[in-house]
C-alpha cells in the first residue's frame, strides 16, 4: 500500500514539473536552442573553418557533444533550482513536507522532471547539428548513460542550490559564477591535450571535463580523459548529492524559518 502512495506521489510531482516547463515551452526549450544554433553558426562555422581538425575529426563536429552537454546541464540545473525555491518562497513546499511523501520521492520527483527537461533541449539541440554536421555514433550505450547521469547529478546540484537559497538572486549566483566558467573550460570548445601542462592539470579538476569528455567518447570513440574515470566521478557526485540533499530535507536545513 506504501509503495502505491509513493508512486502516486512521484508520478504527481512528476507530472507537474513537466506541465511546468511545457506550459511555457517559449521561455524553456526554444531559448536555449536558439543560444546553441548561434555557437553552431559562430564557432562552428566562422571560426571553425579556420581551426584544424581534432584528433581527426572537423572542429564542427568536435564540439556538437560539447554544446548538447552543455544545454543538458544548464537546463536540468535551472528546472530544478527555479521550481523547487519557486515552491519554498511561496511556502507551498510545507504542504508537500508535512505530507506523508517520503523525502526520497520529493528529492526523485524533482530530479526527474529536470531530467526530463535537460533530455528535451539536449535532444533538440542535437536534431539542430545534423543541419551544420553529421555526427556519427560510436557507443550508444555510453552516451545515454553519461548523458542521463549528468542531468541527474545537476538536477541535484539545482535542488541543493535551491534549498539553501535565500532569495532568487542566490539562484542565479551559483550558475553565473561557477556553473558558466567551468562549463566552458570543460573542453566544450577545444581539447585540453593542446593546452600547456600547467593548464592540463589545472582542467583535469573540472568534473565538467570528465563528462563532456565521456559524453564525446560515445560519438567519435575519443576522450582527453580515461573514461572510466569519467563514469566514476559521475557515479560519485550522483550519490553524493543524493544523500546531501536527502539530509538536508530530513533536518529541514534551508526550509524552516
Amino acid at each position: 500500500m506504501r509503495l502505491k502512495e509513493d508512486w502516486i506521489s512521484y508520478k504527481t510531482i512528476v507530472r507537474k514539473e513537466v506541465t511546468r516547463f511545457t506550459r511555457i515551452w517559449s521561455q524553456t526549450l526554444i531559448p536555449p536552442v536558439i543560444t546553441q544554433v548561434l555557437y553552431f553558426v559562430i564557432f562552428g562555422k566562422f571560426i571553425g573553418s579556420q581551426i584544424r581538425d581534432i584528433h581527426g575529426i572537423t572542429y564542427m563536429a568536435f564540439i556538437v557533444p560539447g554544446l548538447v552537454m552543455m544545454s543538458v546541464i544548464n537546463n536540468s540545473f535551472s528546472n530544478v533550482v527555479s521550481s523547487f525555491f519557486s515552491n519554498k518562497f511561496q511556502h507551498s513546499i510545507e504542504e508537500l513536507l508535512v505530507s506523508s511523501t517520503s523525502n526520497v520521492v520529493i528529492v526523485s520527483g524533482y530530479v526527474m522532471g529536470g531530467v526530463l527537461r535537460g533530455l528535451c533541449v539536449g535532444s533538440l539541440v542535437f536534431a539542430v547539428s545534423v543541419f551544420f554536421t553529421r555526427p556519427v555514433i560510436h557507443h550508444l550505450g555510453l552516451i545515454f548513460v553519461f548523458i542521463v547521469l549528468t542531468s541527474v547529478v545537476f538536477s541535484l546540484a539545482g535542488l541543493f542550490n535551491a534549498i539553501f537559497a535565500k532569495s532568487f538572486d542566490d539562484i542565479s549566483i551559483f550558475p553565473m559564477f561557477v556553473l558558466t566558467p567551468l562549463t566552458y573550460l570543460g573542453g566544450v570548445f577545444y581539447s585540453v591535450n593542446d593546452l600547456p601542462e600547467f593548464w592540463q592539470t589545472i582542467s583535469k579538476c573540472n568534473p565538467i571535463l570528465y563528462m563532456v569528455n565521456g559524453f564525446r567518447y560515445g560519438f567519435y570513440g575519443i576522450s582527453d580523459v580515461n573514461i572510466w574515470t569519467s563514469l566514476i566521478i559521475l557515479i560519485f557526485f550522483m550519490i553524493t548529492l543524493t544523500g546531501i540533499n536527502l539530509y538536508f530535507l530530513h533536518k529541514g536545513i534551508g526550509l524552516k524559518n
